[in-house]
């Protein structure tokens, strides 16, 4: 299946360690490799207990835990909004042109409501371009609420399925932008009903515990509804994904698995972890 493939690929080395561990039957190697995995000290030392140290035990384990993350997106309306969050390089803006190219049928809408940095619109106008998808477009320092309100309402007009809201690279420390983030919701509920239906947000995997901060701060702060893990074409951080499913319960809808257009799959437990430990 060409979806785990990709996803084998990208955690081929990491997966490699920790095969090697298991062959070797090095029980202390193979919770370095775990932890340095970003799966957690505390969550390693569960897993080894429970498993014993065993590669079968363990990926049933892991799989079962990654279950409750497995979900089906659903498009309640016409059109759906989803709006999408996350930090600066986290892939986010990408994350909003694989989404359009995924559910192109659906009649997808783009607003480019990132409108603090100028090349976040240019990034985003390209993809738009190269994706053939419509966009609303914006400039820098154009109030991000007005952006969405023009595309939603060209939405109803024009009878779109999908609204896709980029939003701009915030952390949740910034309350400014948070700030933002909540004016655009309010904007979107005022426009549709109900709007925005999903709130995304996009997890870079390669940074590791500091990932688990951010889906902390943002699920906070803006009720994130389910994730898109990002970067896992190469990381050595894939483990991080354990403790985020064992912390916040939140769907991850998608993984990001490489830099082309249709290089995002939706996530399965146990392919991710067939991908991670092999078998």
């Amino acid at each position: 299946m060409l979806r785990l493939k990709k996803l084998k690929s990208g955690l081929a080395r990491l997966r490699g360690r920790l095969k090697d561990a298991f062959k070797k039957g090095d029980r202390e190697a193979l919770e370095e490799l775990m932890i340095s995995a970003d799966m957690g000290v505390e969550i390693t030392e569960e897993l080894l207990a429970e498993s014993g140290g065993n590669r079968e035990r363990l990926s049933e384990i892991i799989a079962e835990i990654l279950k409750q993350a497995e979900k089906d997106f659903t498009f309640p309306s016409r059109p759906t909004v989803v709006m999408v969050a996350g930090t600066n390089g986290s892939g986010k803006t990408t994350t909003v042109a694989k989404l359009a190219v995924l559910w192109r049928e659906r009649e997808v809408l783009i607003a480019a409501a990132d409108t603090y940095r100028d090349a976040a619109g240019l990034q985003l106008e390209s993809w738009a371009k190269s994706t053939q998808t419509d966009l609303v477009a914006s400039t820098q320092g154009q109030d991000a609420g007005a952006v969405v309100y023009d595309a939603l309402k060209k939405a109803l007009a024009k009878d779109y399925g999908l609204v896709l809201l980029d939003t701009a690279g915030r952390l949740h420390t910034r309350r400014d932008l948070m700030a933002e983030a909540s004016k655009i919701r309010r904007v979107s509920a005022k426009v549709i009903s109900g709007a925005p239906h999903e709130i995304l947000l996009v997890m870079d995997a390669s940074t590791g515990q500091n990932g688990l901060r951010q889906v902390e701060g943002f699920a906070g702060s803006l009720d994130v509804t389910g994730l898109v893990v990002t970067k896992l074409d190469g990381t050595s951080k894939a483990g991080v994904i354990i403790p985020i499913v064992k912390r916040f319960g939140l769907p991850i809808y998608f993984l990001g698995v490489g830099e082309q257009a249709t290089d995002i799959i939706p996530f399965k437990a146990r392919e991710f972890t067939q991908a991670l430990l092999g078998g």
